[in-house]
């Protein structure tokens, strides 16, 4: 009876690691964080998509940019998603990137398509996403579902600060684009980390217990 006892812990304990495994939300980051072209260069950003943990079919991206610092000239096709559209217009660049065989999927990271910008004046400003939950044309990452879910965390999207010759002579800035509304993450959405903040403090006790149960059965 103790030796059977002693085996189901010992499995137990082996699975713990298992059991507490970590779960990554979706979100939309660039190829770098910073870029410092002088006024009339151009420079090319990286939108990326990251999947996380799941499985994704689609994503509408939605980039802002401040006109006054700024031109979008031309968007490039990511590699990522087999169909990807793209459209510019004055301080908003729309991507949509999406799977065309029913049943496949994406997961990962990759870049759904490469901007070129014209710095036009000296000064900061920054590239960002619009990420708002109550607004139809703003960033999604669809997950791979019946109910085609927004699974986007518009917390951990990224964005990239633009300095345009600074470093000498006279600059200004731009506090680049806000969102009127509260960019919240979808309710369904598994935060990033929860599970991993739970392991921190539950597998520890669990040891211990374990531990204690054993030695208990062997002495």
């Amino acid at each position: 009876m103790k030796k059977s006892l002693l085996m189901s812990l010992l499995t137990f304990f082996f699975l713990i690691p298992f059991l507490f495994s970590y779960v990554d939300a979706a979100y939309l980051n660039f190829d770098k964080t910073t870029a410092s072209p002088l006024p009339n260069e151009t420079f090319t950003a990286d939108v990326v998509v990251d999947a996380g943990t799941d499985q994704i079919t689609s994503s509408d991206i939605w980039l802002v940019y401040d006109p006054a610092f700024l031109e979008a000239q031309t968007v490039a096709n990511g590699s990522f998603f087999p169909a990807v559209t793209n459209n510019i217009t004055s301080g908003k660049v729309s991507i949509t990137g999406l799977i065309v065989d029913p049943g496949t999927y994406k997961t990962g990271s990759g870049v759904i398509g490469t901007v070129t910008f014209k710095a036009l004046k000296t000064g900061t400003t920054t590239l960002s996403y619009d990420c708002r939950t109550d607004v139809s044309n703003s960033s999604k990452i669809i997950k791979n579902d019946v109910n085609a879910t927004n699974i986007i965390e518009c917390s951990k999207n990224a964005s990239l600060a633009v300095n345009i010759g600074v470093g000498g002579g006279a600059s200004s800035s731009s506090p680049g684009y806000t969102p009127p509304a509260n960019p919240t993450s979808p309710a369904s959405l598994p935060q990033s980390g929860i599970v991993e903040n739970m392991s921190k403090f539950a597998a520890p006790g669990l040891i211990l217990l374990m531990v204690g149960l054993m030695l208990r059965l062997v002495l």
